[in-house]
This record gives C-alpha cells, structure tokens and sequence, in this order.
C-alpha cells in the first residue's frame, strides 16, 4: 500500500510560480510517479511523470517550459514545480504512483497506468 500526500496549492496571480509536493509512505517508493490536473466536468489530464530514480522525464507539451517534475528519493517526495502560471492551469492536481519504476512516454500519460492516488491540491490561478 502506498499513501500519497500533495500539499503545495493556493491561489496566486497570472505569471507566478508554485511549487507542489507529494509525500509517499507506505511501502517501496521505487515507482514511477506522475503528476495530473483535473476541472470540473473534465477528465484528469497528464502533467508530467518521472521514473523511479528520476532519470526519466515527461512534460505534457503545453506545459514544457514551464513545469518541471523532480523527485528526492530520500525524502520520498516528489515535486511538481510550476512557473509562469496561467488562468488556464486552474484545475485540482494529483500526483499518482504506478506499479512500475519507469513508464514508456505513451503509458505515462494514461490515467489507468497509475494505482495509487493523492487527495488532490487546488491551483487557481487569477488573471
């Protein structure tokens, strides 16, 4: 069992950075993690994945540039550092962990890749 614990979110205005943790205890944090958003009425969308030793990247392409997913295996946290922030990246944020230690770039976007999954942490961000 692993427990996943994102913490981070707020409210900030447009052009601002946030940065968005999540914790993981429980069993072996040798997983691959991502990092999804979601708004209402819509489905959970693909941020960003890194593999297991964080060797292994992926940005969503509208997001590159601008968001950066690292992880510190020592603290079993990883992280999900958002800059220049748009009205547009508004949505509740969850990060997830996969039962395997790397994805291929097509599985790390796919929701059903991932068992475990955060509580989620709100980013609105104003205009």
């Amino acid at each position: 069992q692993v427990r996943l614990v994102e913490s981070g979110g707020g409210l900030v205005q447009a052009g601002d950075s946030l940065r968005l943790s999540c914790a993981a205890s429980g069993r072996t944090f040798s997983y691959a993690m991502g990092w999804f958003r979601q708004t209402p009425g819509k489905e959970r969308r693909f941020v960003a994945y890194v593999s297991w030793n964080g060797g292994t990247t992926y940005v969503a392409d509208s997001m590159k540039g601008r968001f950066t997913i690292s992880r510190d295996t020592a603290k079993s946290t990883a992280y999900l550092q958002m800059n220049s922030l748009k009205p547009e990246d508004t949505a509740v944020y969850y990060c997830a962990s996969a039962l395997h230690p790397t994805l291929t770039a097509a599985q790390a976007m796919d929701v059903a890749q991932f068992f475990y999954w955060g509580q989620g942490t709100q980013v609105t961000v104003s205009s």
